[in-house]
């Protein structure tokens, strides 16, 4: 029987540490763990370290946190653990050639797409803004380009209609971690397949930019802005100068053809906070207003608490004013 592959692990969010718990609960655990250097985080902006930093120190694990993986020094390093297979999953950080090549089995990672589709640092929020009915994991072989390489397995599921960027990100962080295990034992003896040259999209990094809410858009496109970001870079308006972060919405197609995109149209116990959209209109449910202690409220409570913000009449719009 062939001994279990001497494996490393790169990685820094939540998505990573699940793919990294299931590797140790099937005694695979990693040799050494890379991450991201520790960050500030909340509003507090103390300093933590992150999940798969939390993981692996939790059951062990050497951790390595470079600033960067650039020059001979860190290709000795991670020589220095003989491994391999290096896996990565939302690391953060590129992988020069030097070390691409330097585990005997070189690098695969774990990437939240059906590829050649949303190649890059955001595909599970890209997917949910672009109004896909369908994702997955793709196991890929690292290369020199930007999730360029051939593929070993995917594992694809469809998008529910109300999914939220973090609900689906679980989800396929869970598939993510049973396909690297059907194959990684393996590789050696498995062929990837090349990538289709058709149908190739960028998954570019998430900006300020993608979170502002352009009220003339549909309410459709909104709502899966609010739901696509609402657990990393929540969906923000503002009424005046005060901003709004959307945290959950719904959308409906009546009743707002005549109002100007970003007013409120309905602010009551009885219809919710609705807001009209350049075609429809969304209900507000659950926001944060940067006021106050600025905590997450149900609309109803936001609406007792922040009645000079968001009464009915009020425009909502993608600037202080």
């Amino acid at each position: 029987m062939l001994s279990a592959p001497k494996l490393g692990f790169a990685g820094t969010p939540e998505f990573a540490a699940t793919i990294l718990e299931a590797l140790i609960l099937v005694d695979r655990k990693p040799l050494v763990v890379y991450t991201q250097p520790d960050r500030p985080v909340g509003r507090g902006r103390k300093v933590r370290p992150g999940p798969v930093k939390q993981m692996a120190i939790a059951n062990d694990i050497p951790v390595l946190q470079p600033q960067h993986l650039r020059g001979a020094e860190a290709a000795d390093m991670l020589a220095a653990f003989s491994l391999d297979v290096l896996v990565v999953a939302a690391y953060g950080l590129l992988l020069p050639p030097a070390i691409l090549i330097t585990p005997r089995l070189g690098c695969i990672n774990v990437h939240a797409s059906l590829l050649p589709r949303w190649r890059g640092a955001a595909p599970v929020e890209r997917a949910l803004m672009a109004g896909d009915a369908r994702t997955g994991v793709s196991i890929m072989q690292m290369d020199r380009g930007l999730d360029t390489g051939p593929v070993y397995l995917m594992s694809a599921c469809e998008i529910s209609p109300t999914a939220t960027g973090m609900a689906l990100e679980h989800e396929l962080a869970q598939r993510g971690a049973a396909a690297l295990l059907a194959c990684v034992d393996d590789l050696a003896g498995l062929h990837p397949a090349p990538q289709a040259d058709a149908g190739v999209t960028y998954a570019h990094k998430l900006t300020v930019e993608d979170a502002r809410i352009d009220w003339s858009a549909s309410a459709t496109g909104i709502d899966r802005q609010v739901r696509a970001l609402s657990g990393r870079l929540p969906a923000f308006t503002f009424s005046g100068e005060t901003r709004l972060q959307i945290l959950e919405a719904t959308p409906s197609m009546d009743g707002a053809t005549h109002h100007e995109p970003g007013t409120v149209i309905a602010a009551n116990a009885r219809e919710g906070l609705r807001v009209a959209c350049g075609t429809g209109a969304i209900e507000i449910k659950r926001l944060q207003v940067n006021r106050g202690k600025g905590l997450p409220l149900l609309a109803v409570q936001a609406l007792n608490g922040f009645k000079d913000l968001l009464g009915s009449g009020r425009v909502f719009r993608a600037e202080p004013c």
